[in-house]
Formats: C-alpha cells, sequence, structure tokens
C-alpha cells in the first residue's frame, strides 16, 4: 500500500507536465538559435568570408552580451513574477533572432548576435528558477533530463531541418523558422502557464544590488558558480568549429552533415530521460565523474581524427553526445540544490551569466587558437584545444565534488531538523 502511494506521489501531474513542456520547447529554441551556428559555421564562413577569429566572436558576441545581461538583471530576479520574466525576455529573444535573419553583413549579424545574447541567455536561468520553485530535488532530475531533451530536439529536427533550409534559402533561413516557432511558443506559455510567485511570499528588505551582492559573497554559491563557469569553458572552446572540423579535417560532405547532426540527436534525446532518471537513483557526483573520464578519453581521440569513414564520425559523434549529456544533467541538478529559495532567481541569473561569459572567452580563445589559412583548408591546432579542455575537465569533476559535498551537509542538517 506504501508503495503504491509512493509511486502516485512520483508521478507528475498534469499541470507539472505542462510546465516542463513549456519550458523544454523554450528551451529548444533558445538552444537551437545558438546550437545553429556551428553546424551553419563552415557555411557562414565561406559566404560572408569570415575568418576562425571573426566566426569566434561572432558566437563569443552572444555569450559574452547573454553574460552582461544575466549579471544586470540578477538583482532583479526574485523580485518579479517568474512567469513574467519570462515572456519578456522571450519576446526580446524573438527579435533579436529576427534580426540575425534579416542580417546582411558580419556587422549587422554581429550586432544582433549581441541583441539576441542580451534576451536569450537570461532564460535558462529564469527556467531553471522555475524548476527549483516547482519540483523537489528529488524529481530534479528528471525534469532537467526532460528539459535538456531540447538539445536533442535540437539536432534531431531543429538543425537538419535548418541545414536543409540553409541549403535552398541561404543562411538566414533557420534564424527565420526560429522566429515562427518561439512565437508559437510565447503564446502558449502566455495563456497556459499560471504565475510563479511563491518565491515573493519571503520578504526582503535589500534592494536589487544589495541582493546581488549577498548572492555574490556566499561562499557556497560562488563554489557552484565556478563549478558551471568550468563545465561551460570546455564545450564553447570546441563546439563553434564542429562542423568546419568535420567537413575540412574529417572529409566529410555539407549534405552529409544533415545525417551526422540528425543521428547525435537522437542519441542524446535517449540518453537525456535515462540520464534523468539515474541521476534520481544514483549518486549524481559518480555519473558525473564517470561522464567526464569518459569525455576526457572522446575529446583526445576526436580532436587528433585523420580522415576516417562517414560511420566512425557518427560513432565518434554519438559516443561525445553520451559523455556530454551524462556530465550536463547531475551537474544541474546538483547546482540547482545549493540557492535558497529567497535567492533562486538571482543566484540562476549569476550563474547563467558566469556560463555565457566563460563560454564567451572560451569561443573566442578558441578562434585564436583554431587555424584556418584558406575556405577550403584544413583546421590547424585542433587537438591542441583538446588538450585544453582535458585540463578544464580535470578541474571541473574536482569544482563539481565540492557542490556535491555541500549539498548531501544540507539535506543532511535538514533531516537532523
Amino acid at each position: 500500500m506504501a508503495l503504491e502511494k509512493s509511486k502516485v506521489v512520483d508521478k507528475f501531474s498534469s499541470y507539472q507536465i505542462l510546465v516542463i513542456v513549456c519550458l523544454a520547447l523554450t528551451q529548444l529554441t533558445v538552444v537551437l538559435d545558438f546550437m545553429v551556428m556551428s553546424p551553419l559555421g563552415d557555411l557562414l564562413m565561406k559566404s560572408m568570408s569570415l575568418s576562425t577569429k571573426q566566426f569566434g566572436l561572432a558566437v563569443s558576441g552572444y555569450a559574452f552580451s547573454a553574460g552582461i545581461s544575466g549579471l544586470l538583471t540578477a538583482g532583479f530576479a526574485d523580485r518579479f513574477d517568474r512567469k513574467k520574466l519570462l515572456l519578456f525576455f522571450y519576446i526580446g529573444f524573438i527579435v533579436g533572432t529576427l534580426l540575425c535573419g534579416l542580417s546582411t553583413s558580419y556587422i549587422m549579424l554581429l550586432g544582433a548576435r549581441i541583441v539576441t545574447g542580451l534576451f536569450g541567455g537570461v532564460i535558462g536561468s529564469i527556467a531553471m528558477a522555475i524548476v527549483a520553485d516547482l519540483f523537489p530535488i528529488e524529481k530534479r532530475g528528471r525534469v532537467m533530463g526532460f528539459m535538456q531533451m531540447g538539445f536533442g530536439a535540437s539536432q534531431v529536427l531543429g538543425i537538419p531541418i535548418s541545414l536543409r533550409l540553409a541549403d535552398h534559402w541561404g543562411w538566414q533561413a533557420p534564424f527565420l523558422m526560429i522566429v515562427g516557432l518561439s512565437t508559437a511558443i510565447w503564446l502558449i506559455v502566455m495563456f497556459k502557464m499560471q504565475p510563479i510567485t511563491k518565491h515573493l511570499e519571503v520578504k526582503s528588505d535589500r534592494n536589487p544590488f544589495q541582493h546581488l551582492k549577498h548572492t555574490v559573497l556566499q561562499r557556497r554559491y560562488r563554489i557552484g558558480f565556478l563549478a558551471t563557469a568550468f563545465l561551460s569553458l570546455g564545450g564553447f572552446m570546441m563546439m563553434p568549429w564542429g562542423s568546419s572540423f568535420s567537413v575540412n579535417n574529417l572529409h566529410v560532405r555539407q549534405d552529409q552533415l544533415f545525417i551526422l547532426f540528425m543521428v547525435s540527436g537522437v542519441a542524446s534525446l535517449i540518453i537525456m530521460p535515462l540520464m534523468g532518471r539515474l541521476s534520481d537513483r544514483i549518486d549524481k557526483f559518480t555519473i558525473f565523474a564517470c561522464a567526464s573520464i569518459w569525455m576526457i578519453v572522446m575529446v583526445l581521440i576526436y580532436t587528433n581524427l585523420t580522415p576516417v569513414p562517414f560511420w566512425v564520425v557518427m560513432a565518434m559523434n554519438i559516443c561525445f553526445m553520451v559523455g556530454i549529456m551524462s556530465r550536463m544533467v547531475p551537474a544541474m541538478a546538483l547546482t540547482s540544490a545549493l540557492p535558497n529559495m529567497q535567492d533562486r532567481g538571482a543566484f540562476m541569473s549569476i550563474n547563467s551569466s558566469l556560463q555565457q561569459l566563460a563560454g564567451g572567452v572560451a569561443a573566442a580563445v578558441g578562434g585564436m587558437v583554431v587555424v584556418q589559412k584558406t575556405k577550403f583548408s584544413p583546421l590547424e591546432h585542433y587537438n591542441t584545444l583538446g588538450y585544453i579542455i582535458v585540463g578544464l575537465t580535470i578541474i571541473g569533476v574536482f569544482l563539481v565534488y565540492r557542490v556535491s559535498r555541500m549539498v548531501k551537509a544540507e539535506k543532511a542538517e535538514k533531516m537532523k531538523l
């Protein structure tokens, strides 16, 4: 009887499912908007005659503006209905993406990416705060797993469709597609999601600046910030050059990128919910540490690859998805457990900001390390990035271990009370 009751409590309500779907869809569009820069990278660099440094700046421009925006809004994040915040920043993201689709020069594109980052970079932190408000830590791993399925869905559907649209109507077409999809999702959130105001019941006499300062000065919060930043450094350093490395170094044809990203996306769709369930049943840090070791091995192999059969490239990309997703879900679930309810909005905003800023630095540094002498020549020094990423991954494991210890200690303290 007790077991049956536990299973009922363990299930999500219909409204919780609606919230998860809405947040997953917003993540899908925001992730797709950022992720699509990688598969379009080779096409963009050739059509606009961009250097690796310029393309790296186009990627990091979004990340830097997103990071600055998050810091500026952190002090206000816990003073408003989270639904209203989500709607405000999401409509700004839609406008920025529209500007990307209308860009006709590198300067216009760079400016549009900055505008998109100012709004889009905050959406993830708002979604995380909503999850932390509505779902207990025991369910949060599964929620994170489903939300991050947007990452996989963007590769299974979004990126392949975007590549097809880009082949037929130019690289701007994928951004216009995202605008249409995001507008529909904005309307769903507007009319279906309930206000999220429970955090407003916790009274605070601190002004926004004091609230920001209070959050930053919390030692355990700072460790969480560092852990998230180091998780971002490796991915942002390597990801922007994925399609260019595949085409120019591994001799993958442009039309094969469609299959490559779709297969990787299907793998992540399978892995995400599985990792979500496992992270609710097995020690989250154990999963993260094992996945990090796996990632180190994959990075060292992949960044030193020479031309190989296409099926080998696909297999390597699937292995990458296993490592990336298996690290992301438990790390996010652990980090979300650090802040108190009245600090969650500010914590998530700062956390997202540092994640984006770290990613911006990584993309810019990656553009300086990697060199392409002509439009069609192989990328040079890509393996150097791999060695740097290995070092960053090891530091990240240590930081997440500290986060895990703090979360466990706090949980044990609550149980005593």
